[in-house]
């Protein structure tokens, strides 16, 4: 435990001191931490949430599958300094571009917008899909996911698919963690392979 501790300190050091080091951490950390990162197992197809399907009538180019996500097997990305400096930059700015405003209308008040000036968390996960594969990331990479938090509440973020591990970008925190990390129920995710399908998620997180 202690040597796997240290090892993350060094990493965490490398990323700060520079790119090129920091790359070096990353290539690394896979290999050294192999038996500690747990992605997302994809069980059983299920039914997209039904604010989800008048999102993409409403935004249709942000639903329709990529050549790309069938080009590539698996979904997974190599997790680099740029790419985490990326997924930093717009996981912050999002978190403080939208002013936060709760739905008090349940789900006829869900209304999934992009770059709206206030919002829920609908909005904030939407916007950083959008953003992260305008800015180069494969669709097949950059899923919406729906939880249930601790307090009992529906909840979407993003997990973006690393073969450094599936990793959570989430409203609620300006910190980037894997999705075994967080302390939520997970109920479904979108499919790599089409934007449009969904899937609960299986028990077994090392799949």
């Amino acid at each position: 435990m202690r040597k796997t501790l240290k090892f993350l300190v060094v990493a965490a050091a490398l990323l700060a001191g520079g790119q090129h080091k920091a790359e070096a951490a990353f290539v690394g950390a896979p290999l050294a931490l192999r038996g500690a990162i747990q992605y997302i197992k994809f069980d059983q197809p299920t039914l997209a949430p039904m604010a989800f399907t008048i999102f993409c009538l409403k935004y249709q180019g942000e639903c329709k599958p990529r050549p790309q996500q069938i080009v590539f097997r698996g979904g997974r990305l190599k997790l680099t300094a740029e790419r985490m400096a990326l997924l930093q930059e717009v996981n912050q700015r999002v978190n403080g571009a939208i002013r936060p405003e709760p739905n008090l209308e349940g789900l006829r008040g869900e209304k999934w917008l992009l770059h709206p000036a206030s919002g829920d968390c609908n909005d904030y996960a939407v916007t950083k899909r959008h953003d992260l594969i305008a800015k180069g990331f494969p669709a097949r990479s950059v899923l919406l996911s729906e939880v249930v938090t601790t307090w009992g509440e529906h909840h979407l973020v993003v997990v973006v698919r690393t073969f450094s591990g599936d990793l959570v970008l989430d409203n609620l925190t300006g910190h980037i963690l894997p999705w075994s990390k967080k302390s939520y129920r997970w109920v479904r995710i979108q499919m790599p392979k089409n934007p449009n399908y969904w899937a609960s998620l299986g028990g077994d997180r090392n799949a």
